[in-house]
């Protein structure tokens, strides 16, 4: 128990390591205009007299005075204005007392223009992820420094690895798969610990991505749906990336998704497994697959509905709006983006239904020490012979 209680720690502080390596290592793409001074400021007074109801939304200019809360220019106020282009999606009207992100442009100490961004989240964004810590800390302890560990980890080399790589022109397949490992192996071995549990884990979930990806291939080509669907994905060809290919970056997003699910359906059956052999040492590996497979099948069974809840919250909108029109279930099924979503749903749940047979067998080998397989071999020979 030390042992492994050592090996716990000293991976925890290997994956510290790595994950402050990965923040401060640059992603290769600058951020422009840094010559520009990014603040907080305050809304001080707003004018709308510009601004024209057209229908649900409102077009115009909003003029907007505001006050620099930090920075070089902390204290200035400035006059500045607010476009507002006719959508919801990308339109923010302020109102005065509102704090908003601004960026600066600045000549020897004096502000030349001022243009809002929107409205400042940071602070509120701190104290959700602070509160999210909080009570993970409080309910899992150790266990929940780990998985925030992994989490952190997660968003950075997503972050400074995954889209960076795509963007130069990478392979997404193969680069999404060894993200997908790095990811898993550390979110594994963080929870279950460096021993044959987290093993089978990580294998049951690789298993699953892998089966997810061979189909999500096969059946991307076969529905002729290619990477455009994907949001923002055209805007990528007319800022100067047209070299990346945005069909495998859908085909990579669909295991990539749905590699969350198939990790806690591979670490539930791997525990409860471990957990069983515990318990019955002399159990053997075909009653710990069978065991194993009992088990998948209960999680599998919420699981393939889990995802498509998940994911089905990305086109409510859109499946609302063919409802009231009185669209045809013939003409949905067949568009590209609702294709799409299908493809990535049932792609993703056939990956998460393979993971739980993949995983009771690895654990079935893996779990069961080869002389209780013997011993019970030995027994039942024994019992034949008695028989005779």
């Amino acid at each position: 128990m030390r042992e492994q209680q050592r090996s716990d720690k000293i991976f925890v502080v290997i994956i510290t390591l790595v994950s402050i390596f990965l923040y401060l290592i640059p992603t290769g793409f600058p951020i422009q205009d840094d010559d520009y001074v990014r603040s907080k400021a305050k809304i001080v007074a707003v004018d709308n007299q510009n601004v024209h109801q057209r229908g649900v939304v409102k077009t115009g200019v909003q003029g907007v005075s505001i006050e620099i809360m930090d920075g070089i220019y902390k204290g200035e106020r400035v006059e500045t204005t607010n476009t507002l282009l006719g959508k919801l999606e990308m339109d923010k009207l302020f109102q005065e007392d509102d704090v908003a992100l601004v960026v600066i442009k600045g000549e020897q100490g004096k502000i030349q223009a001022a243009n809002l961004i929107d409205h400042y989240r940071l602070d509120v964004e701190g104290i959700l992820f602070a509160l999210f810590a909080l009570v993970l800390f409080w309910y899992a302890r150790w266990t929940g420094v780990k998985a925030l560990l992994s989490f952190i980890f997660t968003i950075l080399i997503l972050w400074k690895v995954l889209w960076p790589l795509f963007l130069k022109g990478w392979d997404p397949i193969i680069v999404s798969q060894l993200v997908v490992c790095l990811i898993v192996g550390c979110v594994t071995f963080l929870i279950a610990g460096l021993n044959r549990v987290g093993v089978v884990a990580f294998l049951g979930t690789i298993s699953g991505t892998i089966a997810a990806c061979i189909i999500g291939i096969i059946f991307g080509d076969l529905f002729k749906v290619h990477g455009a669907v994907v949001p923002f994905a055209e805007t990528l060809l007319h800022v100067g990336f047209s070299h990346i290919d945005l069909t495998k970056i859908f085909l990579a997003g669909i295991f990539l998704a749905s590699s969350g699910a198939m990790m806690d359906v591979a670490m539930d059956i791997a525990v409860s497994v471990a957990e069983l052999v515990e318990q019955k040492p002399s159990i053997t590996r075909k009653e710990v697959i069978t065991s194993g497979m009992n088990v998948g099948r209960a999680v599998v069974g919420t699981m393939t509905t889990t995802l498509l809840l998940a994911y089905s919250g990305a086109f409510t909108a859109l499946m609302m709006v063919f409802m009231a029109q009185g669209t045809a279930v013939v003409n949905i099924l067949n568009l590209t983006y609702i294709a799409a979503e299908i493809l990535h749903t049932l792609v993703g749940s056939f990956g998460v239904v393979l993971v739980a047979p993949f995983t009771a067998i690895l654990a079935g080998w893996l779990l069961v020490p080869h002389s209780a397989t013997l011993v019970d071999s030995g027994n039942k020979v024994q019992e034949k012979e008695n028989i005779r």
